[in-house]
This record gives C-alpha cells, structure tokens and sequence, in this order.
C-alpha cells in the first residue's frame, strides 16, 4: 500500500478461504583445497514444504492454518548421493532410517497460527500432539528411555513457537513498520557468533513496485576478519569472510511473499608458517 507520500507499507490482504503456499529450499555447496592444490566437494539440500490455510479474519487477526507438507534432505559427495524424503519411501540403509521417520512424523501435521494484517505473530499453537508423535516415532530406533527422552526434548528447541515464529518473521515481514519508499535502504544486523563480536548485516533496497510485483534487493554479509596466533616459532593465519545478494518479490495485492532467492558465499583461509615454509 502506497500513501501520499510515496511511502510502501507490507500489509496482509489474504482471502478466507484461500491457501498460500511457502517453500524453503536451502543449497550447500562446500569445496575444500589442501595446501597440495587438490579440492574435494559436497553439496546438501534441504526442502520444507508448507501450505497457510486462511479460516478467519476478524478484528484484524488471521486464524490460520500451518499444513505441513513435505520435507526432503539430501547430501552428496565423492559421486555418491543419499536422499530422505518424505514423499519416498523409507530409506534403507539404518543411519538414514531415523532421520526419515522423524520427518514422517512431522509432516501431514497442522499447526494454527494467529496473526495481525502487519505480519505480527500473536501465537502458533498445536505443538503437543506432533512432539508426541515424534517421540512415538523413534520407537523401533532408540529403546532407551532416557536417550528417547533426550531426543524428545532437543527436538522440542528445535521445533517450537519460538524458532517458528522467528522463521516467519524473516520470511514474510520484509519492509520495516514505518514503512519505505522507492530506492530506500534499510539495514538489519544479527549475531553471527555466540557472543556477539561478530555481526551479520543484511541491507535491503526497495527497488520497485510495478505490475502488482513489489521487488526488494539484499546484500552485505560479514566484512573479512584475519587473525593471527604464534605459538612455539609456527604461526598461524587465519581469514574469513561472508557475502550475500539476491532479490525478492512480493505480491501487491495480498502482501504474501512470491519468492525469495538469495546467494551466499563464505570463504575461509588458514596458512601455518616456520619463517621458512608455510602451508
């Protein structure tokens, strides 16, 4: 929505009745050189498949149904490739086997969610029932009570309101309340590392709102950091550094997002040095 200063707001406009659709799919590719020059690679892809049922909209909160759909992993790596997918039958070899029960477990499942025209998550409720059958799940895998407790419990913090609603967030709400006008930058800033020395900064652009298509730029990353360590006459070198762009496109008139494509490169270097060879 436009006002007349030429300011975008992210509103919702969602239809009762109507399903809108949200996939994440994530690719990495990561490629090692030894200090002899050779190189080895592998790649892992992951897919979430999820579906927003609108029941309701009143007082200006959505009543809305999360459907789970479908999840698929896969890795590769020295010309061979493992798949767990959901939509496939159960894989055969053991290692595999859990990983693809809990998945089962999850999907078919539905979550409801309350949400106002902003984008604001009020709640996401219905948790209780899927942890339970995910706990039932990996029955046959682990016998132990404690260690199927455990299990239980990790899946929890991964799979909560909170981590939900977090992912919702990011994916969803694009433009900043106060909205912003063509050509704008806004700046978000989030802790790479744990205590918070290390920050990653996502800049975004509003770029254009035509064809009832709203496009917004990112890029920015973590700036290279070196640090260097000697101990006993080796030192050691090291350097990293993190870059992303992409685009996203959002619909006009409901607000939901169209698609999202963004790329990320990290690169990492380490050199060891005597003051007579290095690596």
């Amino acid at each position: 929505i436009k006002d007349s200063m030429g300011v975008y707001k992210q509103t919702f406009q969602l239809e009762k009745g109507k399903t809108y659709p949200l996939t994440t799919y994530q690719k990495d590719v990561q490629t090692m050189t030894a200090p002899d020059g050779k190189t080895q690679s592998g790649t892992s892809e992951t897919t979430d498949e999820m579906s927003f049922l609108v029941n309701n909209f009143e007082n200006g909160i959505y009543d809305i149904t999360i459907n789970l759909l479908g999840k698929r992993n896969s890795q590769s790596a020295n010309g061979k490739s493992i798949v767990v997918d959901t939509k496939l039958a159960e894989p055969k070899e053991e290692q595999l086997k859990m990983m693809w029960k809990v998945n089962k477990a999850l999907v078919g499942n539905k979550l409801n969610l309350k949400m106002d025209q902003y984008g604001k998550v009020i709640s996401i409720t219905g948790f209780d029932p899927i942890y339970s059958k995910v706990k039932a799940s990996v029955g046959s895998v682990i016998k132990d009570a404690k260690q199927k407790t455990a299990f239980a419990n990790s899946f929890k913090e991964s799979f909560n309101e909170k981590v939900l609603k977090d992912q919702f967030s990011k994916n969803l709400i694009l433009i900043p309340a106060k909205g912003a006008k063509i050509g704008e930058k806004w700046s978000e800033s989030e802790n790479a590392t744990p205590d918070g020395k290390i920050k990653l900064t996502t800049n975004y652009i509003l770029k254009s709102v035509d064809n009832g298509v709203a496009t917004i730029a990112v890029n920015g990353g973590i700036p290279k950091k070196s640090d260097k360590k000697t101990q006993q006459g080796v030192t050691r070198s090291m350097s990293s550094e993190l870059s992303q762009n992409g685009i996203i496109t959002l619909d006009q008139n409901t607000g939901w997002i169209k698609n999202q494509m963004i790329s990320v490169k990290t690169t990492q270097s380490e050199t060891l040095s005597d003051g007579k060879q290095s690596q």
